[in-house]
């Protein structure tokens, strides 16, 4: 086990900090740390990570701000991160950033050696590098997440489920994050990481009003034809079908919560009413229980 595997919490000044190690499938390790950082002072906190044959992950559990500090030590400005977003990045030439506010999520150490040992069971991904997210909303690292909260409270490190479950994580990010034109986690061609991020970010932010796709676009800073292609390059959607499908994600948390009617969620996640909600819904999901009744 190296030391930037254990001392994850140290990188942050958190000494103590709880982590859970794990040799998944043959020599390649596994760590997570569990991260409360309550930020001191007004100029923020530095977090040095340094260079390494890994990915860094970061599940916030709680909203957060930081920014990036690049190599010649110039800041960029500073970024939110939701809550159940990651950030992921590869650590072959390390990460600076500066805290601008607390910070509780989960930060998973992840060498290359762990992907390709995945890669090679049957009907695996093809080994590839990943692409670099900042601020990423991903509902399957925020369950995952969830599952492994009470591993840090039982004691369960060597426990087989969290070796599946670290198989799991590292499935689920070469499907979904996969670079595979560069094999590396960099800028994707055609719409760069913090592009993509503005734009999810304003179309998350105006859910529920009818907005222009040009709207979007000038929130990445692109012209309308130019941000479609682009976005459709890096995420395998066009811009509307990922903000459709957000939708339907969100109604779906608001179903399982099972407090708003079925009108109001339409209404929220920007729906012309709950008939159009409702053929939506069934056209992607199916018909679905919604905890109370069957979305009809």
């Amino acid at each position: 086990m190296t030391t930037a595997e254990q001392d994850v919490g140290a990188f942050f000044g958190l000494l103590n900090a709880p982590c859970l190690l794990a040799r998944p499938i043959r020599n390649a390790r596994f760590s997570v740390t569990r991260l409360h950082h309550r930020l001191i002072g007004q100029a923020g906190q530095v977090v040095v990570l340094p260079p390494d044959d890994a990915y860094f992950l970061m599940l916030y559990l709680k909203e957060a701000h930081h920014c990036d500090i690049g190599a010649d030590g110039t800041e960029s400005e500073v970024r939110r991160y939701r809550q159940g977003s990651i950030c992921l990045v590869d650590l072959a030439r390390g990460a600076s950033v500066r805290l601008m506010s607390d910070l509780e999520s989960l930060a998973f150490y992840l060498p290359r050696s762990l992907f390709r040992e995945v890669a090679a069971f049957p009907r695996a991904p093809n080994e590839t590098g990943l692409r670099c997210r900042r601020g990423e909303h991903d509902d399957i690292m925020r369950h995952i997440g969830a599952a492994l909260l009470p591993f840090f409270e039982d004691g369960n490190a060597g426990s087989p489920a969290l070796q599946h479950i670290a198989v799991a994580i590292c499935a689920h990010l070469l499907q979904h994050h996969g670079d595979r034109s560069a094999g590396a986690c960099s800028a994707a061609v055609g719409l760069s990481v913090w592009q993509e991020k503005a734009a999810k970010d304003f179309m998350i932010d105006n859910l529920g009003e009818d907005f222009p796709i040009a709207a979007a676009a000038s929130a990445a800073g692109l012209a309308t034809r130019e941000f479609v292609d682009g976005f459709k390059s890096v995420t395998g959607q066009t811009p509307s079908q990922w903000l459709m499908r957000h939708r339907i994600g969100r109604a779906k948390q608001y179903l399982a919560e099972r407090i708003l009617p079925i009108s109001e969620i339409a209404t929220r996640c920007g729906f012309t009413n709950e008939e159009h909600f409702v053929r939506v819904f069934r056209g992607i999901v199916g018909a679905t229980q919604s905890g109370r009744r069957s979305v009809h």
